[in-house]
């Protein structure tokens, strides 16, 4: 298993998740996510979603977070993002921040 991972993600946040200032409910959120997911699926660009959807500052930059080890994200988003091949892209991922799609980019 690598020692780090270079990964992008759309992160939909909702009501009473942390950080977030989102008017969605987890419901509305889990249905977007969901999606979004399926548009992946399909053929759209995941920089395009994420620039559109994301609540992450990232979403700007194509949901990119760079490089980064274990350790440095939460857990459930870091064991999603270590166990994905290189262009894959995860199922939905909760969070306490909301909810996840990851696509490990390096």
């Amino acid at each position: 298993m690598p020692e780090q991972v270079r990964a992008s993600h759309i992160l939909l946040m909702y009501r009473g998740s942390m950080r977030s200032s989102a008017t969605r409910t987890k419901d509305e959120a889990a249905t977007v996510i969901a999606g979004l997911r399926d548009e992946i699926a399909a053929g759209a660009d995941f920089a395009d979603l994420a620039r559109k959807h994301s609540d992450c500052p990232s979403g700007r930059e194509g949901g990119d977070l760079g490089f980064f080890p274990k350790g440095a994200m939460v857990r459930e988003f870091e064991v999603a993002a270590f166990a994905l091949e290189t262009g894959e892209v995860s199922a939905v991922v909760e969070t306490d921040f909301g909810y996840h799609l990851i696509q490990r980019t390096a």
